[in-house]
């Protein structure tokens, strides 16, 4: 490949990045078109996407500082060049927030109807004695002040948690002031609704709130001379030595616990903290500067969700939308005997995620079903496909499992289930050393009269019934033989069995799925050499591999028209004379998380369409075991080649990256808006009111993509 092509400059950080990415989803909530309850959600959003940021990314960053790593990334940045710039970043979007917090959301609410109260010195008279005596009936018995002296050094304070900070100082005698902290229990709820006044206003207040106003009774010998919120963040990057681990879950379950205690790398403090209080916090935590942010509102905005589920509002949310059936299987019990029939595509959360676990439940309670293998990454807390597996291996049938360990701060909640599996008798896999199992795959093995028939399913997103109704992902049901062929080789892999020979028609990394990317865009790319239209639209989470955008560069250069769709971190830079004219990126935030992986190549007239579970990151390709499988049947391409245009076509929720890699909304003037997600909603409930008339009616692949 030309060196042109990996120049530097022709690249972005990916941290710097992903912060315009918590920009995008920022920008929603100062949307004022955008009902005030999900302004709410997507503020809140936006506090818990920094938080896993500063644990992983952050931390991640600093671990290399530490280890004196200086090698420049794809951008040309240092470790601590790119700690520098992002955390630069980081206060201006915080700096946003609380503003958007405070001179919009507040007041807007207070007109609606709800008066948060931002200090407990707003109380009234009648509030003051409910939240008195909501503290001691509630509140008191559950705090642990700690002090800090001579006889007891700085306590622990844990990862996340939010905590008050107070100098004390005993009464009897004039001293130096001590520290105090006492940490806000999560087991109680940090939203109290206080009575409703005479005109039906409703007022909630804080815990914090109602904790500071009665800290005095905590320190009964004690003057408070000031009380303070602070919060901390610490690095939660675990780090795993896998070869050397003679047992990974033992070693994941050690690690889990130091994500308590590992470095502080971020202090949140209220604005204003008593500056001696504010010293000794730094001085505990070994912190100081740009890692320190000065919090002009409540800490740690994620309560806003709860916020946003309180009842009595909901004329200013988005009414909730409820998956529809899917029309392919509508007149079938049986559905395996829909599978015989058709490939199955499946769109979530527009259609719903049912026939999924249907495939699994089914598999366990049918006689004929003799295996079930599947790969589980994250799944929901009383997971129904979790129970129908465990009740499979009861009913005396072979069922292997591999669940991953390591999906990031779900390894507590993955140890839980493995153990579960185990015991119901499924065979448990605990992934491959060195490698994520990232694949969302399950085979079901069946006995038949006509032998045995292989049935998969294949998909986009996670086996996770509770995040399928507010993550866009996508599936397919098949009985195909040469993909079953394939599955059956996926899972002898992962059960420690050698890699096959041959293979059919699935792409695995990290074994060959870069490989096999780079050949589909560098056939593009040789059809726009000799002058035939080459075109290549990717839906994907995120875009950062090194090698995969020089090669669309290459292409771009080329005059093969690209279309990207990328909800997340983006390295590219589009508008590059000469490299990236061709290319165009745009991201979309809406109500629900764009998950979804497909690509298009326009091959020349005979369209190849994918779907996978990898994005076009190093980690996806290389570190990770991803599937990439085809999907060849016309109505399903048709289907596919639907979903890509009208998010190209969205102009309400799209996001379109500009050379100086900002991101701009389109101008909607003049223009008849179309939202994506509304558009499949909607289009979702007519198949079901219309099942006889097949969208394949109106929905294919125009003669110019062909």
């Amino acid at each position: 490949m030309d060196s042109i092509f990996l120049k530097p400059e022709y690249y972005r950080n990916r941290e710097d990045s992903w912060v315009s990415f918590d920009e995008r989803v920022l920008s929603e909530a100062r949307d004022k078109n955008i009902p005030l309850f999900e302004r709410l959600k997507f503020l809140s959003i936006t506090a818990s996407n920094l938080d896993e940021f500063f644990m992983i990314r952050v931390a991640s960053l600093k671990d290399m500082v530490h280890a004196g790593y200086n090698k420049a990334d794809i951008a040309g940045f240092t470790p601590q060049e790119q700690i520098n710039m992002i955390l630069q970043r980081v206060h201006e979007v915080v700096n946003l927030q609380y503003s958007t917090y405070n001179r919009s959301l507040l007041p807007a609410l207070n007109k609606k109807g709800l008066h948060v109260l931002t200090e407990h010195e707003q109380l009234t008279d009648e509030q003051q004695r409910y939240v008195d005596e909501y503290f001691e009936e509630n509140v008191y018995p559950v705090l642990t002040p700690m002090a800090m002296d001579s006889s007891r050094p700085f306590p622990l304070i844990r990862n996340k948690t939010l905590n008050i900070g107070a100098l004390i100082s005993k009464k009897e005698k004039k001293s130096e002031p001590e520290f105090a902290t006492v940490q806000v229990p999560s087991v109680l709820p940090r939203i109290i609704e206080l009575p409703t006044d005479e005109k039906g206003k409703r007022s909630v207040i804080l815990l914090e709130e109602v904790i500071e106003r009665n800290i005095g009774k905590l320190f009964l010998n004690y003057d408070v001379v000031c009380a303070h919120p602070y919060r901390i963040m610490r690095n939660a990057d675990l780090t795993i030595e896998e070869d050397e681990a003679a047992d990974l879950l033992k070693e994941i379950q050690k690690q889990l616990k130091k994500r308590q205690w590992g470095e502080v790398i971020r202090l949140e403090v209220e604005d204003g903290m008593d500056k001696q209080l504010l010293k000794i916090l730094k001085k505990e935590f070994a912190i100081k500067g740009d890692d320190i942010f000065l919090i002009n509102g409540p800490l740690d905005l994620t309560f806003l969700m709860k916020l946003y589920g309180m009842e009595g509002f909901e004329a200013l949310k988005v009414k909730s939308y409820r998956p529809q059936p899917i029309p392919a299987l509508a007149d079938s019990e049986d559905i395996f005997a829909a599978i015989r029939k058709q490939d199955i595509l499946l769109h979530h959360p527009y259609m719903t995620f049912d026939p999924v676990v249907d495939f699994v439940r089914q598999a366990a309670r049918d006689p004929e079903v003799l295996a079930i293998k599947q790969t589980l990454y994250r799944v929901s807390g009383n997971s129904p496909i979790i129970a129908a597996l465990a009740q499979a291996a009861e009913n005396g049938k072979q069922v292997s499992v591999l669940v991953e360990l390591k999906a990031r701060f779900d390894e507590e909640n993955n140890i839980v289930w493995a153990k579960m599996l185990e015991k119901a008798g499924c065979h448990v896999i605990y992934g491959l050393v060195g490698l994520k199992t990232h694949s969302k795959i399950t085979l079901v093995v069946r006995r038949e009269e006509d032998g045995i028939r292989r049935y998969v399913h294949l998909g986009t997103g996670n086996y996770n019934d509770s995040t399928a109704k507010l993550y866009t992902d996508c599936g397919l049901l098949t009985c195909s033989e040469a993909i079953g062929e394939d599955a059956t080789a996926v899972f002898n892999m992962l059960s420690g069995y050698s890699e096959p020979k041959h293979w059919n028609k699935l792409s695995l990394a990290p074994l060959w799925l870069r490989e096999r990317f780079g050949q589909l865009i560098e056939r593009e790319t040789e059809h726009a050499r000799m002058g035939e239209p080459a075109h290549i639209i990717a839906k994907m989470n995120s875009l950062c591999d090194r090698e995969i955008i020089a090669k669309l560069y290459e292409a771009s250069a080329a005059g093969v028209k690209i279309e990207l769709i990328v909800r997340g971190i983006c390295c590219l830079k589009v508008g590059i004379p000469g490299i990236s004219e061709n290319i165009s990126v745009r991201s979309i935030v809406g109500n629900f998380l764009e998950h979804a992986r497909i690509f298009y190549f326009y091959n020349n007239g005979k369209p190849e369409f994918y779907m996978g579970s990898a994005d076009w990151m190093p980690r996806n390709l290389d570190k990770r075991v991803e599937i990439m499988f085809p999907v060849e049947k016309k109505e399903l391409m048709d289907e596919l080649y639907h979903i890509l245009t009208i998010q190209l076509e969205d102009n309400v929720k799209a996001h379109i990256l500009q050379p100086d890699g900002t991101y701009e909304k389109i101008d909607k003037r003049g223009k008849t808006l179309l939202c994506s997600q509304d558009y499949f909603c909607q289009e979702a409930m007519e198949r079901v009111t219309r099942p006889k008339d097949p969208v394949h009616d109106r929905v294919f692949i125009p003669e110019e993509a062909m």
